[in-house]
């Protein structure tokens, strides 16, 4: 079964479709220049609107122990996605005792991670675009030919320019154990489109 997960979550709506629809993982982006960031208190808030569900994950970039502090004294989360490099991911996992996934932007083989990488998981996308202000996030289709030969050994979303309509050819072409999409199910950027959000979530679940 293909794992989903929604990231950038903002909002009371998306948060309920999201659960609603049965994603596995919704994701709460903690970078301020992401027109889809909130902050620790307004993540705990949406986080206790439902009970269980899916798994929280709290996007950060480059961060300190400090910002990841303040953020846990609000919300609990289950996993911690990070764009930061590997030496970045074995302290935080260290440090927060949770698993701590490795957002890897690639456009060649080289940018594969290493096997010996203490990453509990990858989430994959392109390289970010010339000019672009943020690390991630920027709605680029990945190479998905490259990485068919995309082997790790700890499991993998596939990221980037996914919307219902691709994300199974995507899946399929890949061997990704699962996909995580934002702009994809959105109506400008930022603002999530519960209905979009159930065809996504509904498209990879029915492929299944």
């Amino acid at each position: 079964m293909s794992l989903v997960k929604i990231c950038g979550v903002n909002s009371g709506e998306a948060f309920d479709a999201v659960v609603e629809a049965g994603a596995d993982f919704v994701g709460f982006v903690f970078f301020p220049s992401s027109p889809r960031y909130v902050t620790g208190v307004e993540a705990k808030l949406l986080s206790e609107r439902a009970k269980g569900g899916p798994k929280r994950v709290g996007l950060f970039v480059d961060p300190d122990i400090n910002e990841i502090d303040d953020v846990l004294q609000n919300v609990s989360l289950d996993i911690l996605q990070i764009h930061a490099g590997p030496d970045c991911i074995a302290a935080l996992r260290d440090r927060f005792g949770r698993p701590v996934w490795r957002q890897l932007g690639v456009e060649a083989e080289t940018d594969f991670p290493m096997p010996g990488e203490v990453s509990d998981g990858y989430v994959v996308e392109a390289k970010p675009p010339k000019g672009a202000t943020r690390p991630g996030g920027n709605a680029v289709r990945a190479n998905w030919d490259l990485l068919s030969r995309f082997e790790p050994t700890k499991p993998w979303l596939l990221a980037g320019g996914l919307r219902a309509e691709n994300v199974v050819e995507g899946l399929h072409r890949t061997g990704a154990h699962g996909a995580d999409v934002s702009s994809g199910v959105e109506t400008a950027p930022g603002r999530k489109d519960p209905a979009l959000i159930k065809t996504f979530v509904n498209a990879i679940k029915k492929a299944s």
